[in-house]
C-alpha cells in the first residue's frame, strides 16, 4: 500500500462498503515454497469482521492444513497520470488507484454449510439485477447440484486488519487535481478510468 498517510482511511467504513460492493478480489496465502493466489468472489460482513468464500476442492489453498494467515486484495479503478495533465511545472508520472487489503486468518468451514453460503452469495449478487428474479440453488436438478457441491469447499477469512489506499491526487491543489481528472477520463491506460476520474473530482473524506 502507498506509504503516504494522506491516501489512507482513518475510518474504515468506506473501505468496507467498497469491498462489499466489489465482492471480488485476490486471495493470497504464503507457503514455504511460493505464495499461493486465487481470484475469488467473496461476501464481506457488514461490519467487515469476516469474509465468506469458497474454493474448488483441488485449489492448492484449499489443500493446506488448518487455518492460514491470508490477505484478500480488492482492486478498484486505476490509471496512469501524465505530468502534463497537471498543467504545472516540475511534476512526475504516477499511477492513481484504489486498493483495499483484508488481512486475517483463513479457516475452513463445515462442508454442510456450503449450499447455504452459495445461496447467500448468489442472493447478494443477484439482488443487483432486480427486477430479475433471484437465482437460487433450488432451481438446479438435485443430482447435478450434489455433484457440484462436492467440488467446492467453504472458507471464512476472519479479518483482523483493513488497509486501504485511495490515491486520487489529494496531495495536489484542487485545480491541478481536477485538470488531471478530466484527462484521465479519456485515457487509454488503466481500468475504469471514468470511475477513477469521478473519484478524483470528488475524493472521499479519509
Amino acid at each position: 500500500m502507498h506509504p503516504n498517510p494522506i491516501f489512507h482511511s482513518a475510518d474504515h467504513a468506506k473501505d468496507i462498503a467498497y469491498a462489499r460492493h466489489r465482492g471480488f478480489g485476490v486471495l493470497a496465502v504464503s507457503t514455504a515454497a511460493v505464495p499461493l493466489l486465487s481470484h475469488i468472489p467473496f461476501l464481506l460482513a457488514e461490519d467487515g469482521s469476516h469474509a465468506d468464500l469458497h474454493l474448488v476442492r483441488s485449489n492448492p489453498i484449499a489443500r493446506l492444513n488448518g487455518p492460514q494467515q491470508a490477505v484478500i486484495a480488492v482492486n478498484g479503478p486505476d490509471g496512469y497520470i501524465s505530468p502534463d495533465w497537471y498543467e504545472v511545472p516540475d511534476q512526475v508520472p504516477t499511477w492513481n488507484y484504489v486498493a483495499i487489503h483484508l488481512t486475517g486468518t483463513l479457516a475452513p468451514l463445515p462442508e454442510s454449510g456450503m449450499r447455504a453460503m452459495l445461496d447467500r452469495q448468489s442472493e447478494a449478487y443477484e439482488a443487483r439485477l432486480a427486477p430479475k428474479p433471484v437465482w437460487q440453488t433450488e432451481k438446479m436438478t438435485p443430482d447435478v447440484l450434489d455433484r457440484m457441491m462436492r467440488m467446492i469447499l467453504p472458507f471464512r477469512l476472519h479479518v483482523s486488519n483493513i488497509d486501504a489506499t485511495w490515491k486520487l491526487s489529494q496531495n495536489k491543489a484542487d485545480a491541478v487535481r481536477l485538470a488531471a481528472a478530466e484527462a484521465v477520463r479519456q485515457a487509454p491506460t488503466g481500468v475504469q478510468t471514468g470511475a477513477l476520474a469521478d473519484l478524483m473530482r470528488h475524493p472521499p473524506v479519509l
